[in-house]
Order: C-alpha cells, then structure tokens, then sequence
C-alpha cells in the first residue's frame, strides 16, 4: 500500500505556469521577438529606390569586417566602448567598494544621508545629467573654471568635451559620477550580510579594521563584486545615451566619443547626409549582442564557477 502511495504520480502544478505567463509573455514581447527581428534584418538588402527586399546571407556582416568605409568605424567605436569600460572597472567600482567599506566599518555621523546623496545620481535622467554637465564644462558660461582656478589648478582648465583627447574620458568620469552608488549600494549589502560570527572570530584572533576588511571581508563579498563587474560590462557595451545627450549623434569631436550604440543609431535612422539603412544597422545590433554573450559567458564559465568554489 505504502509503495503504490510512493509510486503515485504528483499532479502537476498548474499554478507555476498560470504565475510565470505573464512575465514569460511580456519578455518575449520586449525582448525575444526583437532580438529575433534583428537577427532576420541583419540577413536582408532593401532597394532604397524599388523597395525590394532580397536575402542576402552574411553580405552586411561582410561589409562591416571588410569595407573600408564600414570596419573602421566599427573598431573604434568598439575599442572606445572597452576604454568606457576599463575606466568604469578601474574607478567607479573600486570608489564603490571603498565608500561601502567605510559606510560599514566606521559609525560615521549622518550614514543616512551619505548613502542616499551618492546613490542619488543613479535616479536622475540621461538627459537632465548630461545636459547639465554640458553646462558646467562649458568654456563660455559654465562653473568649472572658476571652480579650478579657486583652488589654484585654473591652468587645467580646457574645453574637455571639445577636444578628441579628452571627451570620451570626460564622459567616462560623468558616467561614473552618475553610477558609483550602484556598486557601492550592492558591496554595502553584501557586507551587511557577512554572519557576525565570522566578524566576531576575527576580532578574537585580533584582525580589525582594515586588516580585517581585505583578509576576511573582501574575499567573503568577491562573488558580488564579480556581478558588479558583468553588470558593467553589459552596461557600458550598451551606452548610448549620455553621448547622444551630449555630443550628438555624430559623437564629436570628429566621432572620438563614438561608441556602437551611436553607430547603430547613425547607420539603422540615418544622420545628415547619411542615409538610414536598417539593415546593417541590424547587423551591427547583432555583432554588440554577441559581443556582450560572450563577455557574460566568459564571466559565467570560468570566472562566476572560480568564485562559487572557493565560496564553497
């Protein structure tokens, strides 16, 4: 009797599919089905005088890697996206993990308001940040002149968003300016987390402060700082709008501040005397969507499975 109970079918649990529809529904709708549209354009020619549509196989991938007018562009909006992303890796989530640890170790007076003041950009639109940065570093009417020559390095002054040398680095230092609280928010959580026995435990055995915060307390948090790290990744091979907010969608000077996500926009709408062509537009979507699978995978096979097991 006890074996046929055990052996009994278990109803299948129809509620778990009835819950899971309509997010299942809204992402095919959001994300599933234009990605796959994409993925179709990028394979298509249409005639901009008959309007014909033709199968063209990888020809617009072709165009991209081998056309002079089309392959360099492409590498120097893709090399302009990895420089975005290494000063992200190598200041705004370093600032987040040392304002996190303090946030944490130390009982500093008003925490509260620490926090939220830094986190605070995060919530602000593209355009309001950019727009306002625009005006700030204005060699006509902004502040920051003034504001270097008061504390005695006026000589610095230059227009930082006219020149190729600095522009997309300026950008750069903005977009951390915007984003710093997000790591800092998740390393703050994390370090909250850490069970007090093992804090306890180590101040026993005498290891405090900041001692104890790189023996125990960063390596207990790598695993968060490995997502912080493929978060910005995906983030900045898919930045767009603070250069459009601010450069235009030429990405001036003289396309120095040019990433993919503008190239797309310029190639699949169209820009001045640039005709739009959706298709290879569709094809440089593509190349940024791989791009990003295969940064995300590498993280996951290899660097995500290292943490997980030393975690373990």
């Amino acid at each position: 009797m006890t074996k046929a109970l055990t052996n009994k079918k278990r109803p299948f649990r129809w509620h778990i599919l009835v819950f899971l529809a309509p997010a299942a529904l809204i992402y095919t709708v959001v994300m599933i089905l234009p990605l796959a549209e994409t993925l179709r354009l990028s394979f298509f020619h249409v005639d901009t005088t008959t309007r014909e549509v033709t199968f063209i196989g990888l020809d617009n991938y072709k165009e991209l890697f081998f056309n002079v007018n089309w392959v360099g562009p492409f590498f120097r909006a893709l090399w302009n996206n990895f420089y975005f992303f290494i000063i992200h890796m190598l200041v705004q989530n370093p600032i987040g993990v040392m304002i996190a640890a303090l946030l944490s170790m130390f009982h500093l007076p008003g925490k509260k308001f620490y926090r939220t003041a830094i986190f605070m950009p995060t919530l602000l639109s593209f355009v309001i940040v950019g727009f306002v940065w625009k005006l700030m570093l204005s060699p006509l009417w902004g502040v920051s002149k003034g504001l270097l020559t008061s504390v005695g390095l006026g000589s610095w002054f230059m227009p930082f968003l006219g020149r190729e040398e600095t522009a997309l680095t300026t950008l750069a230092f903005i977009s951390v300016w915007q984003f710093i609280g997000i790591p800092m928010m998740l390393i703050y959580a994390a370090l909250l987390s850490i069970p007090e026995e093992v804090i306890e435990a180590a101040e026993c055995d005498g290891v405090t402060g900041f001692a104890q915060f790189f023996k125990i307390k960063l390596i207990l948090i790598l695993p968060t700082i490995g997502i912080i790290s493929i978060l910005t990744f995906v983030g900045n091979f898919n930045a767009f709008d603070l250069v459009y907010t601010t450069q235009g969608a030429l990405s001036g000077p003289n396309f120095s501040t040019d990433l993919l996500g503008t190239m797309l926009y310029r190639t699949f709408y169209g820009q001045q005397t640039q005709p739009g062509d959706p298709n290879m537009g569709a094809a440089i979507a593509t190349m940024m969507f791989l791009i990003i699978l295969v940064g995300v995978a590498i993280y996951l096979f290899f660097i995500q499975r290292k943490l997980t097991r030393y975690e373990m």
